[in-house]
């Protein structure tokens, strides 16, 4: 999901912004590689928008195709470009943030929340997913999405987020847990990938006044 952690510079506009402009939220530690003698390009981030879901998309695909081998007789669903544009229109419709992290104005990763049960009860908790192109992944993308994805959430009245991580992405575990999230749940043997069983851990935060707004601490 994500790749490790480092705190994110300063506060981002609210989700009340026109949610098909393109303005930068802020740049973060550089994360392009660089030549001797020139400065990395940073990463910068904004909330998405329709121009973005090509390369969101291919992100997708390639950690779907990729992180669950031969899917044998099982056929997925199809979920083309119209499909994402839509999820994400009924995200800003509900005040659910999404972002995209760029490096030289490419989509370099993104990140959103969704509410963790439909039903009214729930309605002040999400869970969040980060996806992190393959070729950038150990760049401090990561590091950079998620806090912001947590003070959006909370920016939008939602109090408590929660993931599901795999196991044995120790990287993903080490930057929830600085960034203030902890182990609420282990699944085992819930998902299938590459002919074997793979377990899944649940994690939680509470963010807004009750949470506060701490910063991550781990460092790469």
């Amino acid at each position: 999901m994500t790749d490790s952690s480092m705190p994110f510079p300063g506060p981002i506009p609210s989700m009340n912004q026109d949610p098909g402009a393109s303005q930068d939220l802020a740049s973060s530690t550089p994360g392009a590689s660089s030549t001797l003698g020139t400065l990395p390009s940073p990463i910068v981030l904004r909330h998405s928008n329709d121009e973005d879901v090509p390369a969101m998309l291919d992100i997708y695909r390639h950690h779907i195709g990729h992180g669950v081998g031969n899917l044998g007789t099982f056929v997925p669903t199809p979920f083309d470009i119209e499909d994402l544009k839509a999820r994400r229109k009924n995200m800003r419709k509900h005040k659910l943030p999404h972002l995209v992290a760029t490096i030289d104005g490419v989509v370099v990763g993104y990140a959103y929340a969704v509410l963790f049960r439909k039903r009214p009860a729930y309605r002040f908790t999400v869970k969040h997913s980060i996806y992190i192109h393959p070729d950038r992944l150990h760049r401090g993308i990561g590091r950079a999405l998620l806090p912001a994805l947590i003070q959006e959430c909370a920016a939008a009245g939602f109090r408590q987020m929660i993931g599901y991580v795999d196991s044995s992405n120790v990287a993903s575990l080490r930057l929830h847990e600085a960034c203030g999230f902890r182990q609420v749940g282990y699944l085992a043997a819930v998902a299938f990938r590459f002919g074997k069983w793979t377990d899944t851990v649940m994690l939680q935060r509470a963010i807004g006044p009750e949470g506060g707004q701490e910063e991550c601490t781990h460092k790469p």
